[in-house]
């Protein structure tokens, strides 16, 4: 008898059982639920890594007053707007409003008060926060994986910046770029954590900065036992020695070197045979 058995997507035939979801999937999922979370829930969920002593209130100054657009709120709708896809204020401001209104209180629907607030959150206290973070995650269990050995990776990325005339002389626009037609460019080397994908540290030079020197003012993120993990672009003798100074095992991409011909060689120390020199 011919099996007739019914054909579901996303069911596996044998046991007609869902496909379990990869590890990507669970983190969209995951990234999803907390798009939903109101601004308090994000504190809750979130504080045992930046705990609300972080956010305290100053005696003077921009964040002396006790108002709706306090610190640790505008912190927590900016966090919210990181996790959003289009990055939009409009959405902030409504989860703003129904911070407000268990207040009792009224906020305009404009995110002019929302934006200037965010602009005085102190790229120090961002930094204090960073390394807090860094901190409490590097102290949680391995998990019993590669020997509780911890995994670096390292990488770099490119970012532009607001048109100024200061930007403009600290991090240059491309030579191919007209003035007036570009932006200011910044390059960053950061170094993340396999397991938790946490930034632990990271350096930020101009387009001309290499991403191997940037890595270079990062060594001390790297502790014995850890495992470098990066791609061809740090593929260094010179850093791989470092690293197994320090006891740091390197997993890099080997990069390929084109051959020197005689032509473009300094010096050629022997004849060549079918591509191998004597």
């Amino acid at each position: 008898m011919q099996n007739t058995t019914p054909l579901f997507p996303g069911f596996h035939l044998p046991t007609l059982r869902r496909k379990p979801k990869s590890e990507k999937q669970k983190l969209l999922d995951e990234i999803n639920r907390q798009k939903q979370k109101s601004l308090s829930q994000l504190g809750d969920f979130f504080r045992q890594f930046i705990p609300s002593h972080l956010f305290t209130s100053e005696s003077t100054g921009a964040w002396s007053r006790d108002r709706v657009l306090n610190k640790e709120n505008t912190f927590w709708a900016f966090f919210s707007q990181v996790l959003d896809a289009d990055g939009g204020c409009k959405e902030v401001i409504r989860k703003l409003q129904a911070v407000a209104a268990l207040k009792s209180i009224t906020l305009s629907s404009s995110t002019a008060g929302y934006c200037k607030a965010r602009q005085k959150l102190a790229i120090d206290e961002l930094v204090n926060i960073l390394k807090h973070t860094s901190e409490n995650l590097c102290n949680m269990p391995l998990q019993g994986l590669l020997n509780n050995r911890r995994v670096i990776v390292v990488d770099g990325t490119g970012v532009s910046m607001p048109d100024t005339p200061e930007n403009q002389e600290r991090w240059p626009q491309q030579t191919t770029q007209k003035p007036g037609c570009g932006f200011p460019q910044a390059r960053i080397c950061a170094c993340f954590c396999l397991q938790t994908g946490a930034l632990l540290s990271y350096e930020l030079g101009n387009r001309k900065n290499h991403e191997l020197p940037l890595l270079r003012k990062q060594y001390d993120t790297f502790e014995s036992g850890d495992i470098f993990l990066g791609d061809k672009g740090f593929c260094r003798y010179y850093d791989i020695s470092r690293f197994k100074d320090r006891r740091v095992d390197s997993v890099i991409t080997l990069a390929r070197r084109i051959p020197e011909t005689e032509k473009s060689a300094i010096k050629v120390l022997g004849k060549q045979t079918n591509g191998v020199s004597h």
